[in-house]
């Protein structure tokens, strides 16, 4: 079963705290299309099995790390597709796997682990071709879908917004690459929002420029790199718990890994006056809820 993306909806948000800042805070829910290929990752995914069933390449290879939901999103969908899929992990092979990665195996993914230093040769062409080598001519797809057919692929995601007044545009940010498919296709007036969930994630707009291949103005671009909470897959108590008050107030599930960090940040910046007043913000939730699985039992209510 491949996402349904007519499950996605937009969800406003009430609180008192919105009320006061005269703002509105919404949020498409693409996490609801499907339960791994949830959220961004079937969008940025389009493009590119698209080129493999028309090229009817039967392999697909990618890479990510034990958490990584592009990894498990690829597994599935190829699974669904009939295509192989493989996986070049970042780190050696552990006793004991991650929830993410026996999800992958489950699926019919083959796993290359390779040291950190052999992976950070991924997008080295002499390493691509020494994978294609080793298991012949197939579609290879960056980490998190980093590719200019990722960013389109991102891009499709402004078709399910249907009401146009959104002020402000808001993702969590790994790759860059949904920023820049968000940028590729919103409203001129609009802004879009990146929160980069790595530490030390400086080169968002270098990145942006390679995936729009320099057509997208940056002007409307803005960057709130101060919500990583430690770096990529670190977690406070602090997120934790307003995870679990979102789930109370809202009944909205989010991940600790990407959009728990973004709806934090966007909510401190509403509570800092970072948004004028008739402010209409929309937050993209981007899946990623099976992450959840590595946290402790019982950390979360929902």
């Amino acid at each position: 079963m491949l996402p349904d993306i007519s499950k996605a909806n937009i969800e406003e948000l009430h609180d008192e705290l919105f009320i006061q800042k005269q703002v509105t805070l919404s949020v498409l829910r693409l996490d609801k299309i499907h339960p791994v290929v949830s959220g961004n990752k079937f969008f940025k995914l389009h493009y590119f099995l698209e080129e493999a069933l028309v090229s009817k390449r039967d392999t697909i290879l990618t890479f990510g790390g034990a958490y990584s939901n592009h990894l498990a999103a690829t597994a599935y969908a190829c699974k669904a597709l009939k295509l192989k899929s493989i996986a070049v992990v970042r780190g050696e092979k552990t006793t004991i796997s991650s929830h993410t990665l026996n999800e992958c195996i489950e699926n019919g993914m083959l796993l290359k682990f390779v040291s950190r230093q052999q992976f950070s040769e991924k997008d080295n062409a002499d390493y691509i071709d020494d994978l294609k080598m080793e298991f012949g001519n197939c579609l290879i797809i960056p980490e998190g879908g980093y590719a200019p057919a990722g960013a389109k692929g991102a891009a499709l995601i402004i078709d399910l917004i249907q009401y146009n007044g959104y002020t402000h545009i808001c993702t969590a940010s790994g790759t860059a690459t949904t920023t820049a498919g968000l940028l590729l296709a919103a409203k001129p007036e609009q802004i879009v929002i990146s929160l980069p969930v790595l530490k030390g994630m400086t080169d968002n707009k270098t990145r942006i420029k390679e995936l729009t291949e320099n057509t997208s103005d940056l002007k409307n671009l803005q960057i709130l790199d101060n919500y990583h909470f430690g770096g990529y897959a670190k977690k406070t108590d602090e997120l934790i718990s307003f995870m679990n008050d979102c789930w109370i107030k809202y009944k909205l599930p989010l991940d600790f890994v990407y959009t728990g960090k973004m709806l934090y940040g966007i909510v401190d910046s509403i509570k800092k006056d970072r948004f004028d007043k008739g402010s209409k913000i929309l937050c993209v939730h981007t899946g990623g809820l099976q992450g959840n699985k590595s946290l402790p039992l019982n950390s979360l209510l929902f």
